[in-house]
């Protein structure tokens, strides 16, 4: 009787375990297909930063976009991937003004403009420094190679006129 109940209780730990290993191939999956729709949407660009989080079959979406047409593209890709039940849509849509259009590109040209960061970052289909302007005030997000790149982007970004404030949220790959 003994040893039927351990190899009960041992083939149940291994389906828990085989269970466990399946639900996070299936996340990791799920988690590599929303990034792929996401990074193909046609009007995703660098003044743009879509962000997610995968809990289950649940799909959050976060970040900002100035295009409110994003948004709900975004939400829409999401949906029809397979496995996701549920689309919780946080992005936020910048505000529309002319003078964030006018500080979006003079940041842009400043930091894509600067030879220390135009050669690393510049010439990629999709550049990893993204530029955010909401009201006057500049964040930057995705990934620079070093401290000295993101040193350099935020006192590139920090120069330009009518700009209030500048969050530097880039990340260090190193």
């Amino acid at each position: 009787m003994q040893p039927l109940r351990f190899l009960s209780v041992c083939l149940l730990l291994a389906g828990s375990v085989f269970a466990q290993d399946y639900n996070d191939r299936s996340q990791n999956r799920m988690a590599r297909e929303v990034r792929h729709e996401l990074v193909m949407l046609p009007y995703y660009g660098v003044f743009d930063d879509l962000a997610f989080r995968v809990e289950g079959s649940t799909v959050t979406l976060l970040g900002a976009v100035t295009r409110p047409v994003l948004r709900k593209d975004a939400e829409n890709v999401v949906r029809h991937i397979e496995g996701v039940t549920n689309v919780v849509n946080n992005i936020q849509v910048l505000p529309l003004s002319p003078m964030d259009d006018r500080i979006r590109i003079a940041v842009y040209r400043a930091i894509y403009g600067n030879p220390m960061l135009a050669d690393r970052y510049g010439y990629r289909a999709m550049p990893s420094i993204h530029i955010l302007v909401g009201n006057g005030h500049v964040t930057l997000v995705g990934s620079v190679a070093n401290q000295a790149d993101k040193n350099v982007a935020n006192i590139q970004a920090n120069g330009v006129p009518g700009v209030f404030s500048v969050t530097n949220n880039l990340v260090v790959e190193r």
